[in-house]
């Protein structure tokens, strides 16, 4: 059968991705694990982000354990920025339930959301920082192809 690569699901005993489905035991049927940036993963796209991109990657224990350590840092990011993004929407509700319309407040939570989206992209941006200076330029080139691709999604 024609193999085919299924973000998020590591080689399997047989190893090969069947078209049918990875067959790993959370699914079954032919799709791609991926995600919101929001979404379980740190914002890369594919659910286990990690796991993803040892296996394409190719990575050696020493990577694994630093790639982890940067992608729980933009993880926490991503999660810090859905906090300021429900207390936005929040203080949007707020502003239009009275009486009179708080323009004053609106435009504060619409500062702070812009705020957050910059600390996420700040992040991300030192996130890929970590990860070229972790890779060999083989590894690099692999990345690349997978942010070119859509496989991977910052």
């Amino acid at each position: 059968m024609h193999s085919r690569m299924f973000a998020g699901c590591g080689p399997h005993a047989h190893g090969s991705y069947e078209e049918r489905g990875c067959g790993c035991e959370s699914h079954t049927h032919h799709h791609r694990h991926f995600s919101s940036p929001s979404a379980e993963g740190g914002g890369f796209g594919v659910r286990r982000p990690l796991r993803f991109l040892a296996w394409r990657l190719q990575l050696s224990e020493t990577q694994v354990t630093e790639m982890a350590r940067i992608l729980n840092e933009l993880k926490t990011e991503r999660a810090q920025a859905e906090v300021d993004e429900r207390r936005a929407l929040t203080a949007f509700a707020d502003a239009v339930t009275g009486e009179t319309f708080d323009e004053a407040q609106v435009k504060a939570a619409a500062a702070e959301r812009v705020k957050s989206a910059e600390r996420v992209q700040a992040q991300v941006a030192k996130s890929l920082s970590a990860i070229h200076a972790l890779l060999e330029p083989e590894q690099r080139a692999r990345l690349a192809y997978l942010i070119r691709t859509g496989a991977l999604m910052m």
